[in-house]
């Protein structure tokens, strides 16, 4: 297992603030490549009710990114979306590990949950 030199934890918030992020349960269905991305691949997922596009920079990080097609993680679904190489994210891919310089890993539920269940 790798280790990490933990950092300090950041300042408090109100339970208030934490409310106001929407985090929800999505299916991977597709991983493919963002044209002129080095590190962007992008995410069909679905979220139930809906399916949105979700850019993630996992391209270097994964030797085979279609693996994680067809597997359920975490998502921040009420980002303004934004407009990375031409391709638009509706949300951000909710990983582990990143901020401490891990290869991150999916935040996903322990067992099978409907698409679109909420975190919290």
């Amino acid at each position: 297992m790798e280790s990490i030199e933990p950092v300090p934890v950041k300042s408090k918030i109100a339970f208030s603030d934490l409310e106001k992020i929407d985090v929800r349960v999505g299916t991977i269905e597709k991983v493919s490549d963002v044209e002129g991305a080095d590190k962007l691949l992008k995410l069909d997922v679905d979220f139930g009710d809906h399916k949105r596009v979700i850019l993630a920079g996992l391209k270097q990080e994964r030797e085979n990114p279609s693996e994680i097609e067809g597997k359920q993680a975490l998502f921040v679904v009420n980002l303004e979306p934004r407009k990375l190489r031409g391709v638009v994210s509706e949300g951000m891919l909710f990983d582990i590990g990143y901020a401490d310089g891990l290869v991150p890993r999916l935040a996903f539920p322990e067992s099978p949950v409907p698409n679109g269940t909420r975190a919290g």
